[in-house]
């Protein structure tokens, strides 16, 4: 790689990583760029950071070498590399997604569902100052499905656009589901990415690193860079861009054993089996993708459920389920029996909720109960008059009425054994007719 000029960031200015809680920098790899690992990943320039890691896009050097000797590679020309802290909470989060990871790319390659899924290619550890940390290696993605969202046309998708993309997300979770016996636990606008258009897009990119590097800053004896991440608009003539689910660091194997009632899923998208402690499984991914149907269909920003948060930010389950009420009706008897009869169910260990209180029971984590034993709802004045008409304006006539009857009826029953399997759902005749690849001119 070309030696290159960093600027340099006064010592005093916090950038990157040292503005996380709780900040340690002990705990993280000193990266650089041009750094060679595995005697194979060449570094080139950070994309992000996160509190247990920092993420790097490298070149692949046995790609270059199959290349100048004319031989077909098996490789990509660059990957992303996923430096984890070498602390032992991220150390083992780090484990169990490079866990997950072989178990996706190594069950039915047959099946097309692990096209869109984000798999890791390999894990590796490498010595830093402060112990071993974990590096693993991932395909390169263009960016999150939110960013993606916000250069099409008034933020939204169009129908078509979303039912293309809603078949690609529900093939990876039947092949997650039926294949892979894992539930993803954590879908959401930032843990779904598109791909590059084309390859041209990442050598512009890494010429352009040469060109403008990273702005440096010298801490203890290492550096901390700027992240370079913006790739520029998108080339809609250059093939198609297809979503592909990632971050697997929450994935849950299924066990039969004992019922799953640990906390799971972003607030917004949280299934009522989880608050409700009944137990949980595939069907929860289900409800997590139909809710976050409304935001991709809406726009960015806009959730079928509002106001779940308290002023401090603090989640109020019984906000949330209020407003199911409003627009889903009361859950059925059977549904707040099993929520009652599984109270005798205790978390193991003990789990600390976000008002620092170490709680055994769901409806302890969450603030409950939220219904008494005849069955009725504690909070009858929290309960919005809301119509699930109401909640899409971006449709109209029998194009809305398709949309609520497929989403409602398939995959927002209150009982999770109602819902369809993503299996099930791509059987329906309200995603058929659509034909992938397909090109996004008309969208952006």
């Amino acid at each position: 790689m070309p030696d290159r000029r960093f600027t340099s960031v006064t010592p005093s200015d916090a950038i990157e990583e040292e503005l996380l809680p709780h900040y340690n920098a002990r705990h993280f790899f000193p990266v650089e760029p041009g750094k060679v690992f595995r005697e194979r990943y060449e570094t080139i320039s950070k994309l992000g950071y996160g509190s247990g890691s920092t993420v790097w896009l490298a070149r692949d050097l046995d790609f270059t070498k199959s290349k100048q000797e004319l031989e077909r590679s098996e490789s990509e020309p660059y990957v992303v590399l996923k430096f984890c802290t070498c602390d032992y909470s991220n150390k083992e989060a780090a484990e169990h997604e490079l866990q997950v990871g072989r178990c996706l790319a190594g069950a039915n390659l047959s099946h097309k569902g692990v096209l869109y899924l984000q798999t890791v290619i390999e894990g590796f550890e490498v010595l830093g100052p402060n112990g071993m940390h974990m590096c693993l290696v991932f395909e390169p993605m263009r960016e999150t499905l939110s960013l993606f969202q916000s250069r099409l046309k008034q933020k939204r998708f169009p129908l078509k656009l979303l039912k293309m993309y809603l078949i690609c997300l529900l093939t990876g979770l039947d092949y997650l589901h039926s294949e892979c016996h894992i539930i993803h636990t954590d879908l959401s606008l930032q843990n779904i990415l598109v791909n590059f258009e084309d390859d041209s897009v990442l050598d512009e990119f890494a010429q352009a690193q040469i060109e403008n590097p990273m702005l440096q800053k010298k801490r203890d004896g290492y550096s901390i860079y700027q992240s370079h991440n913006q790739f520029g608009q998108l080339r809609t003539r250059l093939g198609p861009i297809v979503p592909k689910i990632a971050d697997f660091g929450h994935a849950q194997w299924i066990t039969e054993s004992e019922p799953q009632i640990n906390p799971i899923q972003p607030d917004y998208y949280r299934a009522p089996e989880v608050i409700l402690g009944i137990g949980w499984s595939y069907s929860a991914d289900i409800w997590n993708l139909g809710v976050l149907l409304w935001t991709m269909l809406e726009g960015t920003g806009k959730n079928l459920f509002h106001h779940i948060h308290s002023s401090n930010g603090k989640y109020m389950a019984q906000n949330h389920l209020a407003q199911m009420i409003a627009l889903l009706g009361l859950p059925p008897a059977e549904l707040v029996a099993r929520g009652i009869e599984m109270r005798k169910w205790n978390f193991t260990p003990a789990i600390e909720n976000d008002e620092a209180k170490l709680c055994h029971k769901a409806y302890q984590f969450y603030k409950g109960p939220f219904f008494d034993n005849e069955g009725t709802f504690l909070y009858p004045e929290l309960v919005p008059k809301l119509g699930l008409e109401s909640t899409i304006s971006s449709l109209e006539g029998e194009e809305k009425r398709a949309f609520l009857e497929f989403v409602v009826n398939h995959m927002l029953c209150w009982v999770p054994e109602r819902r369809k399997t993503a299996k099930e759902c791509l059987e329906h005749p309200w995603l058929k007719g659509i034909e992938l690849p397909w090109e996004l001119k008309e969208a952006i």
